[in-house]
């Protein structure tokens, strides 16, 4: 099975909202420290960019799939953004390995945080503004259509 069939079967999937943002500092904290616990290296994550997943123990050494490693889930963020060097973490998906081995998505976050020494309640979140107006000009003649007749 390939590794994206494999990451696809999610059992549960939740939307953050008001998405949690990590500023500068936390962020490279917490990059660093999955960095460290890479599944390459005898760690538990396997990290790319907008996309962290977590998996129940380290892959086999040299390898480039998980193997007999169980994926247990993932989360998904934008770099740099709001601001530049800030992360926004927006959806976490737990599988159903994940799920059966007491997973939840809240847990799943912390152990991701907990190297800025947060927790997905603690973070700071994004601030939700209300949708704009629809864009309308004023003052100016309708476009015409077939019940409107042109002038001439």
């Amino acid at each position: 099975m390939s590794e994206r069939a494999n990451t696809d079967n999610f059992a549960t999937t939740e939307v953050i909202r008001p998405a949690a943002v990590l500023m500068e500092e936390a962020a490279k904290r917490i990059l660093a420290g999955l960095s460290e616990d890479d599944v390459h290296d005898e760690g538990n994550w396997w990290t790319t960019t907008g996309v962290w997943r977590r998996y129940d123990r380290p892959w086999v050494k040299g390898a480039e799939e998980p193997g007999e490693s169980v994926h247990l889930g993932t989360i998904s963020c934008v770099y740099d953004s709001p601001q530049r060097y800030s992360v926004t973490i927006f959806r976490a998906s737990i599988t159903p390995e994940g799920i059966a081995a007491g997973w939840t998505v809240e847990a799943l976050c912390d152990d991701a945080f907990k190297y800025a020494d947060l927790t997905l309640a603690s973070c700071p979140r994004a601030q939700l503004h209300p949708t704009p107006r629809p864009f309308r000009l004023r003052d100016t003649p309708p476009i015409p259509t077939q019940e409107t007749p042109r002038r001439v």
